[in-house]
């Protein structure tokens, strides 16, 4: 007997160290919450119940009643040894019942349960503590405002430090922080100590802000790593918080349902903006760095500057690019021409699939006045590393822009590498950008060379510190301009409300900086300074990328130039024709959206 409760109590410990460190990964998205301490707690006290059970026994009555005894003075014994309240002697005056051969054996191992167990009861204690101070401290933060941030992990950190960096007297409150086991782990939350951050362990719908100061403004950010997760809170703390004035709700998510559920819920007093992360960057860089893609165009024989873009990689940020780069590169006296690849051999079905007019025979590579003009070439079933890739590239002999995003940091960079090798044969040097999310990375490969002492001369984009910014998420001088575009025919609520609106806004925002960067007549003026001509220049140009734009987005001509025909559920518009056929009605909004 003394033997099987003895193997059982040591098995109790290696079962919650298994058990541990086999939920110890990521579930849904989120790491769980099974952490190594939870589960050597539970393992203990498991393991102090089997091991003063022979202790009971032997000393009780051979009967039903006297098991029953035997196991509730087991657990009172058990509570007893994690409040330093169990003896040592109710282990040793009963050994005398042990085998010979596991005496000792069972002293050594009661000896360690009755040192471990209140080491655990004592991090039980620290943990509550941890919670009471948080709690305390925020207390002291309520009239101050406050920037809540739904996980601790690398995104949120760097935002909250910028956010800090800029405003001394925020407050930083991180939720759903669990000491792990994880040296990852361990940083972030050194990392957030350091940054003088309030850390909750509870969820961010269990920490109750609806006491805060009405006069200062709460700024919620749904920012974990799992997108459904960040969903899910935000629905919720809309519910909670949707009466409550000066309150803001940042939703990171870059699924369309997303869009669709925020769209369409009652947001009531707080002001919701759903941030994805892909479109940013891709706005961003058109927005800062899109007047390079004009500059560096080749002039060709008939006068046109040719812009040829190569995008390697058809993931999330690839497909944005393209679509952008076909609105973007609507400009007088510009001819753009996209080669897209992938290696996945239905890259071209799928991208046809989004955008299905935008790359119909009746208008890719077709050029009809008044309308978008463009050619999109995709390589599909054509992998970055293969020799394929590299003779494709070779017949690009007139590219001057490249854009690479293949998912992994490190693939972006061997690709972007591999690239200005191929172009340095050809004799051309273009503009290559290439995606790097580590931002340590992307500072060690600024201005890199060769050995010889040439620079590769590649733009290394997207990184956390540069994207997760307040001027890029909160105070966004792009989303300024693009407010301004929309209240030339709308109002404020529509442009927060619809993202329709928005993201059409935000377009029209970055390709009006890229007109004036080209010197289109009238660019800079305001509507009514136009000339005659000006005001034409400007109307036709703004169709031709409105066009780009609506195509790219998935719209398709509704049929008729009837405004009943239009059906943005089946996304079917009744000006997707060439300028010609607008109304003027229509034509007099080109020119007042496509003005300063």
């Amino acid at each position: 007997m003394w033997q099987i409760f003895l193997l059982l109590s040591v098995f109790s410990i290696v079962a919650a160290v298994a058990v541990s460190f086999a939920a110890g990964g990521r579930k849904n998205g989120k790491k769980s919450k099974l952490n190594l301490f939870n589960t050597l707690l539970a393992g203990v006290a498991v393991a102090s119940f089997f091991m003063f059970m022979p202790i009971h026994i032997v000393s009780a009555e051979l009967s039903a009643l006297g098991c029953i005894r035997s196991v509730f003075l087991s657990i009172f014994n058990t509570m007893q040894i994690f409040a330093f309240g169990c003896e040592f002697a109710v282990v040793t005056d009963s050994l005398g019942f042990c085998p010979q051969n596991l005496n000792s054996i069972y002293q050594v191992w009661s000896s360690l349960l009755f040192v471990v167990a209140p080491v655990f009861t004592f991090g039980v204690v620290l943990s509550l503590f941890k919670n009471v101070s948080a709690n305390l401290r925020y207390f002291r933060a309520y009239f101050r405002d406050v920037y809540v941030f739904s996980e601790l992990n690398d995104k949120s950190l760097v935002l909250a430090a910028d956010i800090k960096k800029n405003n001394a007297g925020a407050v930083i409150v991180f939720t759903d922080v669990f000491e792990g086991n994880e040296e990852k782990t361990y940083e972030l939350i050194e990392q957030a100590s350091e940054l003088g951050a309030i850390s909750f362990k509870k969820d961010v719908l269990a920490v109750n802000f609806k006491r805060h100061a009405a006069g200062k403004s709460i700024s919620f950010f749904a920012i974990s790593t799992n997108e459904t997760e960040n969903l899910n809170h935000a629905l919720k703390l809309i519910e909670l918080y949707k009466d409550r004035p000066n309150t803001h709700l940042y939703v990171f998510s870059t699924k369309i349902e997303s869009e669709l559920l925020l769209t369409s819920v009652d947001k009531g007093e707080i002001k919701v903006r759903r941030i994805n992360e892909v479109k940013s960057l891709i706005n961003r860089v058109l927005y800062e760095q899109g007047g390079m893609i004009f500059d560096s165009a080749k002039e060709d024989s008939s006068g046109k500057k040719q812009i040829s873009a190569v995008v390697v990689g058809m993931g999330s940020h690839g497909t944005e690019m393209i679509k952008a780069l076909t609105w973007y590169g609507q400009m007088d006296g510009y001819q753009l021409q996209i080669h897209a690849f992938d290696r996945d051999p239905l890259a071209l079905e799928k991208f046809t699939v989004l955008a299905p007019e935008l790359m119909s025979e009746q208008y890719n590579g077709v050029v009809v006045e008044g309308e978008a003009q463009y050619r999109i070439t995709v390589h599909s079933g054509v992998d970055a590393e293969s020799m394929t890739f590299a003779d494709k590239i070779k017949e690009i002999t007139n590219a001057t822009y490249v854009f690479v995003a293949l998912g992994n940091d490190d693939t972006n960079i061997n690709t972007a590498v591999h690239l200005r090798m191929y172009f340095e044969r050809l004799k051309i040097h273009p503009v290559i950008q290439a995606v790097v999310y580590n931002s340590h990375q992307k500072k060690a490969l600024e201005n890199i060379k060769n050995y010889r002492g040439q620079a590769y001369d590649i733009d290394f984009i997207g990184d956390l510190e540069s994207s997760f910014t307040e001027d890029v998420i909160i105070d966004s001088k792009l989303e300024e301009d693009a407010l301004r575009r929309h209240l030339k025919w709308g109002n404020e609520e529509e442009f927060w409300t619809y993202e329709y609106n928005y993201n059409s806004s935000m377009a029209s925002a970055i390709h009006l900086r890229a007109r004036i960067h080209c010197g289109i007549p009238g660019a800079n003026k305001k509507e009514e300074e136009l000339t005659d001509d000006e005001r034409n220049v400007i109307e036709v140009l703004e169709h031709r990328r409105w066009n780009a734009y609506m195509r790219a987005e998935g719209y398709v001509f509704s049929g008729s130039k009837d405004k009943s025909s239009r059906n943005d559920l089946a996304k079917m518009h009744h000006d997707l024709v060439d300028f010609s056929s607008l109304s003027e009605e229509e034509k007099r909004k080109d020119s007042r959206v496509g003005t300063n």
